[in-house]
């Protein structure tokens, strides 16, 4: 429904989720077409808004409050954007408003429509030159979005300037773009299967198989079309390098990049460059999925397996998941890409829900490197003394590589010096004072620090409690292991990236430059290191301690660590002609475990296809739903008591649509900043069920809240990734 009924305009705003008001609110205006912007009284407050299709029969309230802004100098969002915001709300049980408005940049809060009109009328002057086929191109795109969304009955703003942008005179011409790369076979098979029709494809392929350039080829088809690319990393870290390559493939095109290392200034920029028609290429991280792109042709998800995919706060939505959903509403193909697919993606492939697109070879000739798997429990052990963070050998194999000129990685995903100092005394132990966790060491500063809360100290002179002076570290983080290879290997460059050391802008782009450089001989550092770069230089990759997630409580625990290994493998030889010496090498107490069999092989078909037998065994994802309830509250008690509260509301509607709920448990980490947590599992085999117990279950919880005062929040997570 385009247009005001009687006057009546429905309107997403944000409203609190305690008040349990999800749905449009109904306010008198003049026709305006659902997706303008608007500001809206809300109680005491005029807040923003976004008006909303309101079916014709909606009966309106006698009295209405009038819509009190339009911000016509923006296009409408369009329908589709639209429809994934509402499945996505829906899905994930967040107030449609507080969705639609929180994908949104804040800085378009700030702005009242004349501010917006010279924004708007600033990024329509060409930035770039352009070829004269995007210009036909991108008039064909827009006249098709304006007949779709006519269907949807959308209507021009009556005050919005037109999209189409200008155009230098044709014999300006675009920047030279580099040329692409020769095709082989199988990239050539992948490329030609994106363009012939739309769906979701898995672009299956082993470390160094070009994944990169399919992508590149597909885009280029989409551009040459008139459409829009969007390109999705689950991490800012590998932005860079992706962004370095698309904008020399791409000369001539507009490349804008969507995360949340952007300043409000900047976010707001690229996404009207995407919403106005402006920006050809789209490349961010997960939010980015949400971007207003009125000629989308492209979308591609690479590293799909990757956890931070999966917003963790507010509305916790999976970024791939939505990506497939708005390929189909859109009719475009969606291009997953990785060398260990999530099980849910590779499920789905099984099922012939999604094409499986196999590159099987590295470029150039290359091999994956041999796995060396070291047994730990080999190396002699002194009494009363711990092992050694590296084996002998593998430090030996570390200086071969030096001497020939070659590059090291280390890889212990765990920062800091050492995860706990204690007390040889009296036993006691670095734990933070507000959180059920320790306090890890950093040397460098000499402090101890909580990871879950921040509350940093001075590390004590001697124990708090005994007063012994004999205080020591336990275990090791990347911090300890820099300073142990140094020491084994005197001269060595060593360079340590984590967290702790890409804290200022720019540190992280000048550390991997010396690495590319060949300015260091090993480098040490967590999963930030582990995928997604291309080290020419390296040929030996080394996992120092990977076996705590071969027993954790998590049933995903397996899968993400032999993603991580075959990642943090695929860093050696990608050069073709080191390619046969390279090696990974895995420091093991458990060298026998099934999971490092099928990484030795490097074979994910046969690691899948165990987990998925034990998962549907146990009827565990992908062959059942889950979602988490989680209450948090400064007693656990009543965060307990709000959680049994919901289930025994939630346990006639669970029987009788074959859902489980299950007794609420603590996290793992049970306590943070003086905040106690809880949680209950709610599991089903019928993804329909679970989402109706979920609907008709959250107008309770809100009401339930009010009598529970001591619930400082509560939140439900469909399809968590840690239970």
């Amino acid at each position: 429904m385009a247009d005001a009924v009687n006057g009546v305009v429905a309107v997403a705003v944000e409203t609190p989720q305690h008040t349990g008001l999800g749905a449009p609110l109904d306010y008198s205006a003049d026709a305006l077409p659902p997706g303008t912007l608007v500001r809206v009284p809300l109680g005491r407050r005029d807040v923003p808004g976004i008006v909303w299709d309101r079916p014709a029969e909606a009966e309106a309230p006698p009295e209405l409050r009038p819509v009190r802004e339009v911000l016509a100098a923006m296009p409408p969002l369009g329908a589709s954007w639209r429809q994934l915001v509402a499945f996505a709300a829906a899905y994930y049980q967040r107030g449609l408003g507080e969705l639609a408005l929180a994908v949104l940049p804040p800085e378009l809060r700030k702005l009242d429509d004349v501010q917006l009109a010279r924004r708007v009328a600033r990024l329509r002057k060409p930035a770039v030159p352009a070829r004269a086929a995007r210009r036909a191109g991108l008039a064909a795109a827009t006249a098709a979005a304006e007949a779709a969304d006519a269907q949807h009955g959308v209507q021009p703003a009556a005050d919005t300037p037109e999209a189409a942008p200008a155009f230098p005179p044709a014999e300006a011409g675009p920047p030279a773009a580099a040329e692409a790369p020769p095709l082989n076979d199988e990239q050539q098979a992948a490329v030609d299967a994106i363009g012939a029709a739309a769906g979701t494809y898995l672009l299956h392929g082993v470390t160094g198989s070009g994944k990169t350039e399919v992508y590149l080829h597909a885009a280029e088809a989409a551009l040459a079309a008139g459409r829009q690319v969007l390109v999705m990393v689950p991490e800012i870290n590998l932005t860079p390098q992706l962004e370095a390559r698309l904008a020399q493939r791409f000369a001539g095109r507009r490349l804008v990049a969507l995360h949340s290392a952007l300043t409000p200034a900047q976010r707001l920029k690229h996404w009207l460059l995407a919403h106005l028609g402006e920006a050809d290429l789209v490349l961010g991280t997960r939010l980015a999925v949400f971007a207003s792109l009125p000629r989308l042709g492209l979308i591609v998800a690479d590293e799909e397996h990757d956890p931070s995919f999966k917003q963790q706060e507010g509305a916790r939505y999976s970024a791939r998941d939505l990506a497939v959903y708005r390929g189909h509403l859109e009719g475009v193909p969606v291009v997953l890409g990785s060398a260990t697919p999530s099980l849910e993606t590779w499920q789905r492939v099984q099922e012939g829900r999604y094409t499986r697109l196999a590159l099987s070879q590295r470029i150039g000739g290359g091999v994956l490197p041999r796995v060396r798997l070291f047994d730990m429990n080999t190396l002699p052990r002194q009494r009363g003394s711990a092992a050694p963070a590296l084996a002998p050998a593998l430090v030996d194999a570390v200086a071969e590589r030096i001497e020939r000129g070659e590059q090291s990685l280390l890889f212990l995903n765990r920062r800091g010096y050492a995860p706990v100092l204690h007390c040889t005394a009296c036993g006691w132990k670095s734990g933070c004072p507000h959180c059920s966790a320790w306090r890890v060491f950093h040397k460098g500063d000499r402090s101890l620090r909580c990871h879950h809360c921040g509350f940093s100290e001075r590390v004590p002179r001697a124990c708090p409690d005994c007063g012994n002076l004999d205080i020591a570290p336990l275990g090791r983080g990347t911090e300890r292991l820099e300073e142990q290879i140094a020491q084994l290997l005197p001269g060595a460059r060593v360079a340590r990236i984590d967290a702790d050391t890409t804290r200022l802008k720019g540190s992280l782009e000048a550390q991997l430059g010396a690495v590319h450089a060949g300015d260091v001989d090993v480098l040490v550092g967590t999963q930030m290191i582990a995928k997604g770069h291309d080290f020419r230089r390296i040929t030996l990759v080394a996992a120092v301690n990977p076996d705590s997630a071969l027993f954790a409580s998590d049933f995903r625990a397996p899968e993400r660590l032999f993603a991580l290994l075959m990642q943090a493998a695929g860093r050696a030889g990608r050069d073709a002609q080191q390619a046969a010496r390279s090696e990974m090498w895995v420091q093991s107490w458990h060298p026998q475990h099934a999971l490092y069999a099928a990484l030795r092989k490097h074979d994910y078909e046969a690691f899948a296809a165990s987990q998925l037998e034990e998962r549907q065994s146990a009827g565990l994802p992908p062959f059942s739903s889950l979602a988490l309830l989680r209450a948090e509250a400064r007693e656990a008690s009543i965060a307990q008591g709000f959680l049994r509260a919901a289930s025994e509301l939630a346990q006639a509607m669970a029987d009788e649509a074959g859902v489980t709920l299950y007794p609420p448990v603590p996290p793992p980490v049970a306590r943070v900043a003086d905040v106690d947590r809880l949680q209950m599992l709610v599991e089903s085999p019928s993804r329909v069920a679970l989402q109706r117990l979920l609907a008709a279950w959250l107008p309770q919880l809100h009401a339930l809240r009010s009598v529970h005062k001591g619930v400082l929040r509560w939140a439900v997570d469909v399809d968590p990734l840690a239970i």
